[in-house]
């Protein structure tokens, strides 16, 4: 038993014996005012989480970048999944992203689906049955790094297709919350939604053209959580979270910032008012992105971090990938490991307990737990996943697992919160311990750290020895 947990064990004694509240402030609920009862209080750590569904999203190509992550970032291109009108294979796509092992550790995934990813040499990134078949788009070479080919996104053969394919997709990655969140994707350069018209590249298509290509991920991904490059209108109408591919960049995420805060319109289809205002978005859908390729690593983790801290904190953002300080080694930001820490402890949210009670059991009372929420991050969980207090005999076995009436989408920054859990039937004799966790749905195992100074057994927090 640790010394934090010894001290508890002692008060939790006198307060049993002395029929008192003991070992802090009294905070019992009103109900039980004349209740024996023990208290312990937390202090917020420093340490760098782990968490699930926040942080940094590495390429699921390289093992060695995702490391202790538990994102990893995929990235799909239509040629590499349906070679064949109407055949479409995975495995590739499977294999190359060590999806099955990335299943089997519990992380989780960012997607992203392309029509065009600008590179070095002259290529497509849609199948050449496709390119067949419509073949009205533009090929592009307007410097040494981006050529390629840019599709007509309006011509109705290749929305079809498109459709088609994202069905595909989802029957292959979308039957559970392993793809947890979906970047859209589809259009333009990188699926970032812009194109380089001025090069001659066909315009994207107007608003009621673009949405045929949201929709079919609704159905495909009904329990990933979808974001858009933009507040376009689509976004707000349908709830879906935002991503910067140009975080950490002052200018550009100004531009971004201002789309959100203030609307607008939308040159890439010559559309005015196409840009919703959606300053309250992070609230209930998540931010997300990676950090800009025009500045270098280095510079946003060192002389640039507090811009780099205070852009993603005006964000909101819970993820970054792949571009992130972890992975390929010129953008890793080896050597800026103070830099790398801060930003990792500033994305998404950062639970802790305040304050727990303890209430023993009080005649026909049950024993129950009074615990205080605070979230240090910049933005809340966006599942509601299962919270229980565990009891643990001496030793370290789980004997009792009582629900936690939360809403763990409920706890937004700066805000407290309070539960109140009756342990019915806990064992709770000398050497045994009061825990707290946050499990997974996908893999049924408690999965979230809590940003404070306690004991940690088997994922749960440490509450209580008595």
């Amino acid at each position: 038993m640790g010394k934090a947990c010894r001290a508890i064990a002692c008060c939790l004694s006198a307060a049993l014996l002395a029929g008192a509240a003991g070992c802090g402030r009294d905070a019992q609920p009103a109900a039980s005012a004349q209740r024996p009862s023990v208290s312990r209080t937390y202090e917020a750590s420093d340490d760098v989480l782990y968490n699930p569904l926040t942080g940094f999203a590495p390429e699921a190509d390289d093992p060695d970048a995702v490391g202790a992550h538990t994102l990893v970032y995929i990235e799909v291109l239509w040629k590499d999944i349906e070679p064949e009108e109407g055949v479409y294979d995975f495995t590739l796509l499977e294999e190359k992203n060590n999806l099955e092992q990335w299943r089997q550790e519990g992380k989780h995934a960012v997607l992203r689906f392309m029509c065009d990813k600008p590179s070095e040499e002259e290529h497509m990134d849609i199948p050449e049955w496709l390119y067949e078949k419509t073949g009205d788009g533009s090929f592009y070479a307007y410097d040494e790094t981006h050529k390629g080919y840019s599709p007509d996104y309006s011509n109705p053969v290749f929305i079809a297709a498109h459709e088609k394919a994202i069905e595909a997709l989802g029957e292959a990655l979308g039957r559970d919350t392993f793809v947890s969140y979906v970047e859209l994707g589809s259009l333009g350069h990188w699926g970032e939604w812009h194109v380089n018209y001025d090069e001659g590249i066909v315009r994207l298509p107007k608003e009621a053209v673009r949405e045929q290509y949201v929709t079919p991920y609704l159905t495909a991904f009904p329990q990933a959580k979808m974001l858009m490059r933009r507040p376009f209108n689509t976004a707000a109408k349908y709830g879906f979270g935002l991503y910067d591919d140009t975080a950490g960049h002052p200018e550009s995420t100004a531009d971004w910032l201002d789309w959100i805060e203030n609307g607008g319109d939308y040159s890439q289809a010559q559309e005015t008012d196409a840009l919703t205002p959606m300053p309250d978005a992070w609230q209930t859908a998540p931010i997300g992105g990676e950090l800009n390729s025009d500045l270098t690593m280095q510079y946003m983790l060192t002389d640039g971090l507090q811009t780099t801290l205070q852009l993603l904190q005006a964000s909101h953002t819970t993820f970054l990938g792949p571009n992130c300080p972890t992975g390929r080694s010129e953008r890793s930001g080896e050597g800026c490991e103070e830099g790398i820490a801060a930003v990792h402890n500033t994305l998404g949210y950062r639970l802790r307990i305040a304050e727990a009670v303890y209430y023993p059991a009080n005649g026909e009372e049950p024993p129950a737990c009074r615990l205080e929420w605070a979230n240090d991050g910049i933005a809340p969980m966006y599942w509601d996943w299962p919270v229980y207090l565990y009891t643990l005999d001496a030793a370290g076995q789980v004997t009792g697992r009582y629900p936690v009436d939360l809403e763990t989408t409920s706890l937004l920054p700066g805000k407290t919160y309070e539960t109140l859990t009756e342990l019915d039937g806990a064992a709770l004799g000398e050497g045994a311990s009061l825990c707290l966790g946050i499990e997974d749905p996908m893999t049924g195992r408690p999965a979230v750290s809590f940003g404070m100074q306690t004991e940690t057994v088997d994922g749960m927090a440490c509450l209580f020895t008595f």
